[in-house]
């Protein structure tokens, strides 16, 4: 009997089994938890980030348009930013450890938003009800949009969920996925970089393609460390693990020459395009390294990921609209253009001189020392002109008029 009923109560629980493991990654409510604790950690980050990185902005502009001979770093205003700036990356640093990578990245619309909002908030020109709606009209509509994919983002957001432990991370580090991901992106890596190093391609694609590879690498390792950070609090030690320390190391290396390119890319770019661009590059590269390293939508059906997709294609629209909406920084010109002065030769000529010769009856330059310099260098002289005053009482004129002679 005993024999008998054995064969009968495996062939029982196969099917239980299989079932849950099949619909585990969609029915447990505990994942979805931890996606709305991670999301909801993204959205605090980015959105306390906006407003320090606005508080220190504010205090540079206070700073400069007053006569206080204090330094930015002595003022409370900027180190309230600072502390502010701190909890907002520890908040988004945090939420990578609860919910998948590719949910996260796209969620760093909500700092464009939040800016956009504290800009027309803290505005400080006047303007009528109409002329408002005319002129920020496609930040209302971008911001909306932000707000519709954002929610699509979360709703129908990747739903897997494992433990970053070191037995995991380095199994998704040799996996042949990851590994022909990894070939694929160090050969365009090497390509866009001779572009640019080589032949000063100093476009911005370019530019923010480079940055976008490496911040898909950047927040592969963030993952990887605050998650291993979470399963040691939990109570299973992780740091003492070799992985742990060089998932830290790229993380930080990463991080460095992602903030070297996005600084020579703001040195010739306007920031709003900056910006959007970005955004827009940087978030579809994180997705496609977490999707092939973390396999974050391994067992989601199609309908979850084409509604992922379009809340991702909302975003973008909506960080667009934004930023174009933007004012371009004007430079300001405190200095008297060479080609605005009567007389003078344009500084635009092809194979013209800036400056005349100094052989001319007038010149304008530089000072320069004409002590051990020819007679013939030297600052060239009005010529004499002999003028009859009306009464030999009045006085000599103030300058001395000097002649211009010249040695053969």
């Amino acid at each position: 009997m005993e024999g008998g009923n054995s064969p009968s109560l495996q062939l029982q629980q196969l099917p239980l089994a299989t079932a849950a493991v099949s619909v585990q990654p969609h029915t447990d409510s505990f994942s979805y938890k931890e996606n709305l604790i991670g999301a909801l950690l993204a959205i605090f980050g980015h959105l306390v980030s906006s407003i320090a990185l606005n508080l220190q902005k504010y205090s540079h502009i206070r700073l400069a348009g007053s006569k206080d001979p204090r330094a930015y770093f002595r003022t409370k205003t900027w180190w309230s930013g600072f502390l502010l700036l701190v909890l907002g990356e520890l908040g988004v640093f945090s939420s990578y450890a609860f919910a998948p990578l590719s949910l996260i990245v796209p969620l760093s619309a909500v700092s464009v938003v939040a800016s956009a909002i504290i800009g027309i908030i803290f505005i400080k020109e006047k303007w009528k009800p109409k002329e408002f709606l005319r002129r920020y009209v496609l930040s209302f509509v971008g911001c909306g949009l932000a707000v519709v994919g954002t929610y699509l983002l979360v709703t129908f957001g990747p739903n897997s969920h494992e433990k970053m432990t070191a037995e995991n991370i380095t199994r998704h580090l040799v996996s042949w996925p990851f590994l022909l991901y990894m070939l694929v992106e160090i050969i365009v890596f090497c390509l866009l970089l001779y572009f640019y190093k080589e032949r000063n391609a100093n476009y911005i694609v370019i530019i923010l393609l480079l940055v976008a590879l490496l911040g898909s690498m950047t927040v592969v390792t963030v993952k990887a460390v605050a998650g291993m950070i979470l399963v040691s609090i939990q109570g299973t030690l992780q740091l003492d693990s070799p992985i742990f320390y060089i998932m830290l190391v790229c993380m930080i290396a990463t991080a460095i020459y992602q903030a070297t390119f996005l600084a020579q890319a703001s040195q010739l770019y306007d920031s709003a395009q900056i910006s959007s661009i970005g955004y827009i590059l940087s978030t579809t590269a994180a997705i496609s390294a977490g999707a092939t390293f973390y396999l974050d939508f391994m067992g989601e059906d199609v309908l979850h990921i084409c509604m992922f997709a379009l809340g991702c294609l909302i975003a973008f629209l909506g960080v667009f609209l934004i930023t174009r909406n933007r004012k371009k920084a004007v430079p300001f010109e405190p200095y008297i253009s060479m080609d605005a002065m009567p007389g003078m030769q344009n500084m635009h000529d092809k194979g013209i001189a800036v400056q005349p010769d100094l052989k001319a009856s007038f010149s304008y330059g530089a000072l320069e020392n004409n002590d051990s310099m020819p007679e013939i260098y030297t600052p060239a002289t009005l010529p004499i002109v002999q003028e009859q005053h009306g009464s030999r009482g009045v006085s000599a004129p103030p300058y001395r008029v000097l002649e211009h002679c010249k040695k053969e």
